[in-house]
């Protein structure tokens, strides 16, 4: 790559010529590092490499403004590291819709055939079981790698996925196939399966260690902060699809696999394009026979509907799109000894019955525990304590007792009967309200497992993001084996320091020489055992705990509405609470009226929040975070809301938007977004293809806007007579009396 001339014309201008040059240079300069610090293949010599660095700074020399703190120049040449920073999506990963019998995709095709007109081409593919990943690829170079996460926001893990053989750091474009302005590529990272049981052999007797599963595998390979250690295992890709896509135009799912396969992107050889809905069925009754003779894991088929217009028609709900669904295959079945029925209680008091069984491998994973839910469950699945039971993976997920077998019963087996109090405060359990199958411990202030258990909730991804507060740590930071806990409840969790965190201590398998198999010893968790040479000091992950603490007293509102553990408020609703009201107090004054009008909270939503906040303790954990430095951030608010007041519903494909950029510039200008069309909706967004949707803003005489007319609604606001008025109806912004934008 030495001595390349530099991309793109440059002009005339010299600063220009400059400036292209050295983005040039740079990028040659960081592959060539991957190379050699991660790869440990190095394509040119250390004079060549130094010369292209010469250059660099001599160009940064007279240029001063090109000096930047991320240029090569600037930073140390050496390990690469992985920091796993947050990163948001251009367009939102969606989920999928699961189909678990032909009766399910049925009800599907009946859906899509209703809107659509017709039978649709359907793009048929393996649904991979391994880890979902996004590339984002600007003029062809590889920019950011990133996870899933949510949907909204993952992970950035770019020198990992870099070292990934298969993964084009620039695309290979052509005439024929140029490579555009930008382009998020869809796709899953995998462990292949016919490595995976040596791998794990060579795991166990390295580190004492091994995997559950392919899948797992993958995902532990793809998050080591030394990017070196992932090139180090077989990782693989698989593209599967494209979010947003600038200097790109596209008509179907099979058309853009054609152009990620001409630029360099691993693709599937395995997709087909069927004309019918049988031709569906085979497909998966195919593979369904095969699915162990595939590369990698598989849990089932994704079905597409190919054509990229109909699936602007068809849209998507706010987990997932309605163009396309994942028929999961029947999981795999095993028998297993149930040796016992224990319970445990959950964050909001709910006591759970669960099996511990023979460890035993299905779907892929060892399994030794399956929650049985309830005690309505256990009787009616009828098992027994000593029964040979079935077990299965539901979705290939969720391990299910499906029930026991009979005839190997010997007379010892013996039924299970609920506890009439908590496992853990031993406070008597009762259904909260009358007809509820659930049963709670009421103890909600005191009783330790409950506490255990927020804690431990509010330190996951979806609420405070706290990776150095896993669930060990909360055991020990609640119910440790000696002394009193640090916390008494989740109100002290941001009083923690190093000094506190001194006294916790809990029985670990003993080490030393002389330590046996199941020999216990009582040590500091948070501490390191203290020796006669050395006296116990924080370990790291102590430091990081407390850093980390720190870092998320200004983390987003809507993550601590998750954390508060309220019932029935999950990241969702947590969002929509937060774009409106904008600050915990805000949340906390709320009527239930006030709360149930917000999009997506609803009244049994909103009468938890508002009972949640009605409790003198629970206000008290929100004050003593506040009195300790939290301050959830917001998004900026922008000024004024020109579309306050306003319902929307968007329909069809827009040129210039995404379907969810579309809601957000409307939710940002003050309007509501609606899935539905009713006499309350202000206007219908209306772009290619329509749905049903348009035809109901015709009947329902709800003025109806083109593109054009939403881009100026959204900058000039409504007209002045209300937009649902008749006075000026259907002429504002691109709306036609007809209905028709």
């Amino acid at each position: 790559m030495a001595g390349e001339p530099a991309g793109g014309a440059a002009g005339s201008d010299p600063l220009s010529a400059a400036r292209s040059r050295h983005a040039d240079l740079a990028e040659q300069i960081e592959e060539h590092r991957f190379r050699y610090h991660v790869a440990d293949a190095p394509t040119i010599s250390d004079g060549e490499y130094d010369a292209l660095m010469r250059e660099l700074d001599a160009l940064e020399r007279d240029n001063p403004q090109l000096r930047t703190p991320d240029s090569p120049t600037q930073r140390v040449g050496g390990a690469v590291s992985t920091e796993f920073t947050s990163v948001p999506h251009i367009e939102r990963m969606l989920s999928l819709a699961n189909a678990f019998d032909f009766a399910e995709l049925d009800s599907w095709h009946e859906r899509v055939l209703k809107e659509v007109g017709a039978v649709p081409a359907y793009l048929c593919e393996l649904k991979v079981d391994g880890l979902a990943i996004s590339l984002v690829y600007e003029h062809g170079r590889l920019a950011r790698a990133v996870t899933r996460g949510d949907g909204r926001i993952g992970e950035d893990v770019t020198p990992n996925v870099r070292t990934i053989e298969g993964v084009p750091h620039r695309l290979a474009g052509s005439a024929e196939h140029p490579v555009p302005e930008l382009v998020e590529v869809r796709g899953e990272i995998y462990f292949p399966a016919a490595q995976f049981d040596d791998f794990n052999a060579a795991m166990q007797e390295s580190e004492g260690r091994t995997f559950a599963n392919p899948r797992n595998a993958a995902a532990g390979s793809l998050r080591q902060k030394d990017p070196k250690i992932t090139a180090q295992r077989p990782l693989r890709m698989v593209v599967h699809g494209m979010g947003a896509r600038r200097g790109l135009t596209v008509d179907s799912q099979s058309h853009s696999y054609e152009l990620l396969r001409a630029w360099g992107l691993p693709t599937s050889d395995r997709v087909r394009v069927v004309d019918s809905l049988d031709g569906v069925k085979e497909y998966i009754e195919y593979y369904g026979k095969h699915r162990h003779d595939v590369e990698h894991e598989i849990d089932g088929v994704v079905v597409k509907v190919d054509d990229l217009a109909l699936q602007g028609r068809l849209g998507a709900t706010s987990k997932d799109p309605r163009w396309a669904i994942a028929f999961k295959y029947p999981p795999e079945e095993v028998t297993t000894k149930l040796l016992d029925i224990k319970v445990q209680v959950g964050r909001t008091g709910r006591v759970t019955p669960y099996a511990v069984m023979e460890p035993v491998k299905v779907a892929g994973s060892t399994v030794g525990f399956a929650t049985l839910h309830n005690q309505e469950v256990v009787e009616r699945k009828g098992v027994l304590i000593g029964d040979t039971v079935i077990l299965r993976k539901a979705g290939d997920v969720i391990p299910e007792i499906v029930g026991p077998v009979v005839d190997l019963r010997d007379g010892s087996e013996r039924p299970f009967e609920m506890p009439k109090n908590c496992p853990d405060c031993g406070t008597p359990i009762a259904a909260q309200k009358e007809g509820e199958i659930d049963l709670r411990c009421p103890n909600t202030r005191h009783c330790p497992g409950q506490i255990r258990e927020r804690v431990a909730y509010l330190a996951g991804r979806s609420a405070l993001d706290i990776e150095a507060l896993g669930y060990e740590a909360a055991v020990a930071l609640t119910q440790p084996d000696d002394g009193e806990p640090p916390l008494r409840d989740e109100g002290d969790l941001f009083d923690l320091t190093v000094q506190k965190l001194a006294a916790p201590r809990m029985r670990q398998q003993a080490r030393g020489k002389d330590a046996k198999d199941g020999d216990r010893e009582l040590v500091p968790y948070f501490y390191t055992k203290p020796t006669a040479k050395k006296p116990s000091v924080p370990t790291k992950t102590t430091e990081q705990l407390i850093e980390q603490l720190e870092a998320a007293k200004t983390r987003e509102l809507w993550r601590y509405l998750v954390a508060l553990s309220i019932r029935h408020v999950g990241p969702s609703a947590a969002r929509e609470l937060a774009r409106e009201l904008r600050s915990l107090e805000r949340v906390s004054r709320a009527t239930a009226e006030e709360l149930a009008a917000i999009e997506g909270v609803g009244p049994t939503i909103a009468q938890s929040i508002v009972e949640w906040f009605a409790v003198d303790w629970h206000r008290q954990i929100v004050e003593r975070w506040l009195a300790a430095g939290v301050r959830p951030s917001v998004p900026a608010d922008t000024g004024p809301k020109p579309l306050a007041g306003l319902t929307l519903v968007i329909t069809g494909t827009l040129a210039g938007y995404t379907r969810d950029g579309a809601k957000e510039a409307a939710q940002a200008g003050g309007a509501k977004v609606a899935g539905s069309v009713s006499k309350k909706t202000s206007y219908v967004v209306v772009g290619e293809n329509p749905g049903s949707k348009h035809d109901k803003a015709v009947e329902l005489g709800v003025p109806v806007l083109d593109e054009d007319g939403f881009r100026r609604l959204l900058e000039q606001g409504p007209p002045t007579a209300p937009a649902g008025s008749d006075e000026g109806a259907g002429t504002e912004g691109g709306a036609s009396p007809s209905g028709a934008a």
